[in-house]
């Protein structure tokens, strides 16, 4: 069924504004405000359950009957796959609606209709994400990473940097890391030894990992044995130009297109299921350097926006190696 079938007239009074002054409300990261009350917390659910009637005005009753309010939902039933994903955005006031309390009402709707996933994040209350980054020799999307995130625009904690590429004490990324606090684990890799079990050690508390161009393959024990997602980033010349300096060849061979692809990491190599993927274009008025700059600008802007999407729930698995992304 498709959204647009699901989008009765019925719907903007399940989703519709309260009639509150919204002076109180704040978006995430914004500064609280003491003189405003009362103040509104920000909150997101996912669910992901066998397709049925009823489930959208059950998920919008559990957070009006508890004075909440839907600010925006998007919902997708793939056609003849008896399956239902929807994303939702809510504010709420948490002295009437304590967090555990949330908890123990999407709960009750998770087993009611023996749903895959149910997860509520409430961005200004919930721990972020602890993430490690692994990077090799090329810096520039670790290094954009590190600004993002010292500028507040990525909602992570970064617990360590691990690298099979020595960077030295003096070099902008280990002045950065040391002027921040944040580890960074030089690992010496061999063709025989890639430290994985060092890796393991190392990243035990993390939510997940993001490969930032690390150029090791993590075998498929390693991933068992994390358990948790880790997010790839490759640029777009795959397949047709692969191994050493792929920019040059694409350079070379007059390409007009390229992009980047960022993936959650499988033991198929660059093949898992992607959460976003960016493109731009290149001509004949373009020279290596300014080739390069531009594939590399497309990798960063997007593993960020992989990341961000990933901390925000947007993405969600759907069949074997597909993602839904709201």
């Amino acid at each position: 069924m498709s959204l647009v079938q699901r989008a009765t007239p019925s719907l903007p009074k399940l989703f519709g504004f309260a009639k509150r002054s919204f002076k109180s409300f704040r978006f995430p990261g914004e500064p609280l405000d003491p003189s405003s009350s009362p103040i509104l917390s920000y909150g997101i659910h996912v669910f992901h359950a066998p397709d049925a009637v009823g489930i959208v005005a059950k998920l919008s009753d559990c957070i009006a009957s508890k004075g909440g309010n839907i600010l925006g939902a998007s919902v997708f039933v793939p056609e003849n796959k008896h399956v239902f994903y929807s994303r939702s955005e809510f504010i709420f006031d948490p002295i009437k609606w304590p967090r555990s309390e949330m908890d123990e009402d999407f709960h009750k709707l998770l087993t009611m209709y023996s749903a895959m996933r149910s997860v509520v994040r409430v961005p200004d209350h919930d721990p972020k994400y602890k993430i490690c980054i692994l990077a090799s020799k090329q810096d520039h999307c670790l290094v954009d990473l590190l600004h993002q995130w010292q500028e507040g625009r990525l909602p992570v904690d970064i617990t360590c940097v691990i690298s099979n590429h020595d960077r030295g004490p003096n070099t902008h990324v280990s002045r950065f890391l040391e002027r921040h606090g944040i580890p960074y684990h030089y690992l010496q890799t061999t063709n025989a030894d890639k430290r994985e079990g060092k890796v393991l050690e190392l990243v035990q508390n993390t939510d997940f990992l993001v490969l930032a161009r690390y150029m090791q393959i993590l075998s498929g024990d390693f991933l068992k044995s994390y358990g948790k997602d880790v997010i790839n980033i490759h640029h777009g010349l795959l397949p047709s130009f692969k191994g050493g300096k792929p920019s040059k060849q694409a350079f070379d061979a007059g390409v007009k297109l390229i992009g980047a692809t960022s993936h959650f990491v499988t033991q198929e190599l660059d093949a898992g299921p992607i959460i976003e993927q960016m493109v731009a274009r290149v001509s004949h008025r373009d020279n290596l350097q300014s080739f390069v700059q531009k594939s590399e600008n497309l990798e960063k802007q997007c593993l960020t926006k992989a990341i961000k999407s990933y901390c925000e729930l947007r993405v969600l698995p759907y069949e074997d190696n597909k993602t839904v992304v709201f």
